[in-house]
């Protein structure tokens, strides 16, 4: 076999592994391979039970022998750039960074530089490799405006554990939103489903034909004169949830071009307006990131104060509270 091909191994025979999926034990007993990857790699025939070419559900029996390889990860086909972000957790298996504001997390057609994904190319000389390609395998989103935690793992296994954890809940996501208006309530909940403005495909909106089940729970962290600094857990993770809830409730987000045309009536200072007439991005921001690490199991959790932008409005909005 050629280096080119990748990394080559065996799973011997074993009567555990009898009745069990081939791809489910290749996931196991290769600790660097999803389980993803590897019922792509039977079906393609990299991967052979007893020199045959079988499904990925193929049951096993106790005398099947498991032979095959791991191909090397292909070269993404983006150049790295060295955009500046600060890390906050770096290891092995994953990186946890705070995006700026104004940053791109995804390559897209017609934006093939300049994205976090990029930057990390530049940044990180250890990645193994996620589905296959020479990549960080960013596990969740924020929008371009967006700024504060996001995470990225840098290899399969990796990747795996940390989606896993997304999809079960079990990662705690929380956010801090400056909206305008002083809430009813110290607390609460939202629960609209969550899907496509058939008005406008740039936005998301409430209780649509194609709406999914979405839910967020908030709390004040400060009151000021037309405006609340708010604490949002992310129960679910549909595109633009804060956003498209907290509208919903009559409660824009600042800055927010997408959500808050029809901003609700607030008496500001001049210095406030006139420092709101600046804000030209949503002022909502990942704030704390909480999760099992996916090598050793031990809880992780980190913070990330707000940026600049965000800090210097609050300030503002404090001062003119205590007059």
């Amino acid at each position: 076999m050629l280096p080119s091909e990748g990394r080559p191994f065996t799973i011997p025979a074993d009567p555990d592994h009898m009745g069990r999926r081939a791809d489910l034990v290749v996931a196991e007993k290769i600790s660097d391979c999803s389980r993803s990857i590897a019922a792509d790699l039977i079906r393609a025939g990299k991967i052979k039970i007893c020199g045959a070419v079988k499904k990925p559900g193929y049951r096993l029996k106790a005398e099947d022998e498991i032979k095959g390889f791991i191909p090397a990860p292909t070269p993404l086909n983006l150049q790295p750039e060295p955009i500046d972000f600060k890390i906050l957790h770096e290891d092995s298996d994953l990186i946890v960074l705070d995006k700026p504001a104004g940053l791109v997390v995804h390559p897209a057609a017609g934006h093939t530089s300049g994205t976090l994904v990029n930057a990390l190319l530049y940044h990180c000389d250890d990645l193994a490799g996620i589905g296959g390609k020479e990549r960080p395998g960013i596990v969740h989103r924020l929008d371009k405006d967006t700024s504060g935690l996001i995470m990225a793992a840098k290899n399969d296994a990796a990747h795996q554990h940390l989606s896993e954890q997304f999809k079960s809940r079990s990662i705690e996501k929380r956010y801090l939103a400056l909206v305008y208006g002083e809430m009813a309530a110290q607390s609460g909940e939202i629960s609209f489903p969550i899907g496509r403005d058939p008005n406008d495909r740039k936005r998301m909106w409430i209780d649509t034909p194609s709406g999914k089940p979405a839910w967020s729970r908030w709390k004040v962290r400060e009151q000021y004169e037309g405006a609340s600094l708010l604490e949002v857990l992310l129960m679910t993770g549909r595109t633009h949830q804060i956003r498209v809830h907290l509208c919903a409730v009559g409660h824009p987000i600042i800055g927010d071009p997408l959500y808050n045309r029809n901003r609700p009536g607030g008496r500001f200072s001049k210095t406030i307006s006139d420092r709101l007439k600046g804000i030209t991005r949503q002022m909502l921001h990942a704030w704390k990131l909480r999760f099992l690490h996916p090598a050793t199991g031990a809880p992780l959790s980190c913070v990330s104060p707000p940026p600049p932008d965000m800090e210097t409005l609050l300030r503002l909005l404090k001062r003119e509270a205590r007059h």
